[in-house]
C-alpha cells in the first residue's frame, strides 16, 4: 500500500478507537477490539454499500453507540448506504429507517 492508503488505515483505526493497537496481531486483541478492526477494515475501500450483521454484538453500549455514529458519518461524508442487522432496540431506534423481522415476517 502507498503512503495515503496507510494514512487512511490509521485514520480508520483512530475512528474506531484502536490507533494505539496498530502493530498488534489479532490474537493480541480482545473480541470487541477485533470487531472494531473488522469495522475499520470494511470501510477501507470506501464502499458504496456497507452490509453489517451485528457489527456491535461484542461491544459495550457506549462503544456500540460510537460505532453507529461512525456509520452515520460514513453515510454522510462518503455517500455510503449502510444496511445493518441488530437485535439491540436502543441502537435500531437511532437509525433513519428500520425494518422489523418477527417470526419470519416483515
Amino acid at each position: 500500500p502507498d503512503q495515503s492508503a496507510l494514512q487512511y488505515a490509521h485514520e480508520l483505526l483512530a475512528a474506531v478507537g484502536l490507533d494505539k493497537f496498530a502493530d498488534r496481531k489479532p490474537n493480541e486483541l480482545s473480541g470487541g477490539q477485533q470487531q472494531r478492526v473488522a469495522i475499520a477494515r470494511s470501510l477501507i475501500t470506501q464502499p458504496a454499500l456497507l452490509l453489517a450483521d451485528e457489527p456491535t454484538g461484542n461491544l459495550d453500549t457506549q462503544t456500540a453507540a460510537e460505532m453507529f455514529e461512525l456509520f452515520r458519518k460514513v453515510h454522510r461524508e462518503h455517500d455510503c448506504a449502510v444496511l445493518l442487522v441488530t437485535h439491540d432496540p436502543r441502537l435500531s431506534a437511532t437509525c433513519d429507517r428500520t425494518i422489523n423481522l418477527v417470526d419470519g415476517r416483515i
